[in-house]
């Protein structure tokens, strides 16, 4: 059973391959990010899980989330665009803050998700 700790996981390019890119909100055609169904299922051993997403602030947004995650069997928590409480967000346009805010501009302009690296 998870705990009373959530972690959140943005939908797009984390859990959600987005291969393809953006179509509409409602048109989810890529596979998960190889391995995640499994990451996730191991995540909630301990933590309740928190999809977000932009794609929850239009219409047929959250349902088209669901269904998706549901033809992947993957289970979690909660869908949602809002960010709930939670000890840590996984997200792939993120950077980590380090308490160092004169190195923010230069993180910003060379910043590239995990799958544009190359």
């Amino acid at each position: 059973m998870p705990g009373d700790y959530s972690v959140i996981l943005d939908f797009d390019g984390v859990i959600h391959s987005y291969a393809s890119g953006w179509q509409r909100t409602t048109v989810i055609h890529d596979p998960p990010v190889d391995g995640m169904r499994e990451a996730i299922a191991e995540i909630r051993k301990e933590y309740k899980v928190f999809v977000v997403s932009t794609r929850c602030y239009w219409p047929g947004g959250i349902e088209a989330i669901q269904v998706w995650l549901k033809e992947h069997d993957i289970e979690v928590d909660g869908v949602t665009g809002e960010k709930p409480h939670a000890v840590v967000t996984v997200d792939d346009r993120a950077i980590c803050f380090d308490g160092k805010p004169e190195t923010l501009l230069e993180k910003i302009r060379r910043f590239k998700t995990w799958n544009r690296v190359n």
